[in-house]
């Protein structure tokens, strides 16, 4: 066992000391045990994460009663909802990569013999990931769960969503303060990931499509005590794993990779997953470029219209999917059409993907749309390139209205989220226009910041139908509408972006997955030779470092080695 490193041998009794020391061993007996890492996210600041540090404990008792060794240690967090919209947000993307390193180093360290890693929200779940992909060694994901909907006064579904857009609502004298206070009492009723299909939710979900997580993971909600027999079967199967010599990257390959990805399109899941993905991938040394992204979407069919999306008039949450049979039932119905899914990879509940979707069924073809019967024939994420964005962008077009589908209009450039904002409060921008957002990237923001508040606030107003917004940040899980982010290259390092000015008309076209502005080579040669960086917003401290070592969306927002 690698434990064996610092618990086996004479030389190792003053480990061994301090090992007893813990109180994690109860018995000579367990030196002869595998040690098991518990890597939990419990942070009293995140909703998601607030009964992870109980939800914990069901695990390492369960790891103990499997027959090994449970050791806990944590990581930070970051709540995309709360630092949203101000400074804070610039920590959001950059704390994924503080979280890769401290499970790296905590597991590497320690020489663990396996690992249960418990993740919930947004950044926290990929920032596992990416460690684990490091460590490589047997790893089973179990998730904190959704919340439940909340419900307005009126006995309306309402989720955080509604909150943002009631903010944009009230901007522009649409609703009253009582009926934003209503919404601010009952959009978060109880603990767990936000319970629409936003990032958090997304990337639970894609954990089960990648195998690395047990049925259910991503749907089944966090009040439920089904999720406590989850937690055991999770510790219980890591020990199967171990048994078996069955690590991360056993698991987690490209083929299981074009699972996530198509259980995503089909489920209309966040475009940060995209940029997970591609992180993913490329701490786990797999080749996977952005533009396979879209050859997934192109054989995988929309099933799933979730919050944020609209199915009509009504709007499905992660309890609704639960219900219908969860992410086995979407894929299920994938798996009827050849070549959607790869069926042959393995998963931590030692079956292939197929054998664990058989006898699997949809129990609400409403909710989850039969394979026959889909929303649209492509999936509900895709990724648009063109002179803007020569290294790609994308769009939730499970997210847009039909009619949005083509879009052409002048550019108004802004170099920041609050500049834009600025602007849609003060009546500034009108109907027709291309909203750009600059300066925002991985670099430029720094930190690739959500624009959840600036979408939001669109959307609550009467032009949001009839406006496009660009970027090199992020949105939020929870953004629908013509919203094109993670536009690559990003203003920061002289990307198409930075180069555009007010006026210059930009064109949408979803269908052929074009961005492009009505500039001739010639005219961007004119532009760049007069271009200038921006000087770093940050020169001190962990933001300066992250400014300087990221790369571009493209490439997964990674540090450089």
């Amino acid at each position: 066992m690698r434990s064996d490193t610092i618990k086996r041998g004479f030389a190792r009794a003053p480990h061994r000391s301090l090992l007893r020391a813990t109180g994690q061993i109860q018995d000579d007996s367990d030196f002869q045990k595998p040690f098991v890492a518990i890597c939990n996210s419990y942070i009293d600041i995140i909703p998601g994460h607030v009964h992870l540090h109980e939800f914990a404990k069901i695990v390492k008792d369960a790891v103990r009663a499997a027959g090994g060794i449970p050791f806990e240690f944590n990581t930070i967090g970051v709540d995309d909802g709360i630092v949203m919209g101000h400074e804070g947000m610039r920590y959001s993307l950059p704390s994924r990569e503080l979280i890769a390193d401290c499970v790296e180093t905590v597991a590497a360290a320690h020489c663990f013999d396996a690992m249960i890693c418990i993740p919930n929200c947004d950044k926290i779940v990929p920032g596992m990931l990416m460690g684990a992909a490091r460590v490589n060694i047997p790893t089973v994901f179990v998730s904190g769960g959704p919340m439940q909907a909340g419900r307005d006064k009126d006995g309306n579904k309402v989720d955080l969503i509604s909150v943002f857009e009631g903010v944009g609502q009230h901007a522009s004298g649409r609703i009253s303060d009582e009926r934003l206070l209503d919404l601010e009492r009952n959009g978060c009723p109880t603990c767990g990931s936000c319970s629409g299909m936003f990032t958090a939710n997304s990337m639970n979900c894609l954990c089960e499509a990648l195998g690395i997580a047990l049925p259910y993971n991503g749907s089944l909600l966090a009040t439920d005590p089904a999720r406590h027999e989850l937690a055991r079967t999770a510790a219980a199967k890591v020990l199967e794993l171990l048994h078996q010599n069955i690590s991360f990257s056993d698991i987690v390959t490209p083929e299981s990779i074009d699972n996530a990805m198509a259980l995503d399109v089909a489920m209309g899941g966040s475009t940060n997953t995209v940029l997970h993905v591609l992180a993913l991938a490329r701490e786990a040394g797999l080749d996977y470029p952005i533009s396979r992204f879209n050859e997934v979407a192109a054989r995988v069919p929309h099933l799933a219209k979730v919050s944020p999306a609209w199915d009509g008039n009504r709007q499905w949450h992660m309890e609704d999917v639960h219900r219908a049979g969860g992410v086995p039932a979407i894929m299920a119905e994938l798996a009827k059409k050849p070549d959607a899914l790869h069926l042959n990879v393995p998963t931590v509940t030692g079956q292939t993907l197929g054998e664990q979707l058989q006898g699997i069924a949809n129990e609400n073809p409403e909710c989850i749309r039969p394979i026959e019967n889909p929303h649209s024939a492509q999936g509900g994420l895709c990724i648009l390139f063109g002179n803007l964005a020569p290294e790609g962008s994308v769009i939730k077009i499970g997210a847009v209205d039909q009619h949005q589908m083509t879009f052409s209009g002048p550019a108004r450039c802004f170099p920041s989220e609050e500049a834009a904002t600025y602007a849609a409060r003060a009546g500034e921008i009108q109907a027709g226009d291309v909203v750009v957002v600059r300066y925002e990237g991985p670099r430029g923001g720094p930190g690739m910041r959500e624009m959840l508040a600036l979408t939001s606030l669109l959307k609550g107003m009467p032009l949001g139908e009839q406006v496009a917004l660009l970027t090199d940040g992020r949105f939020s899980g929870g953004t629908r509408g013509l919203c094109i982010g993670h536009i690559s290259p990003e203003a920061a390092e002289g990307g198409p972006i930075g180069l555009i000015e007010n006026g210059d008309i930009i064109h949408i076209d979803l269908a052929n997955r074009l961005l492009a502005v009505e500039l001739s080579e010639a005219q961007f040669a004119e532009r760049r030779a007069v271009w200038q960086a921006p000087e770093r917003k940050h020169q001190r401290g962990w933001l300066a470092r992250y400014t300087r070592l990221v790369t571009n969306a493209s490439n997964g927002a990674v540090l450089e080695a």
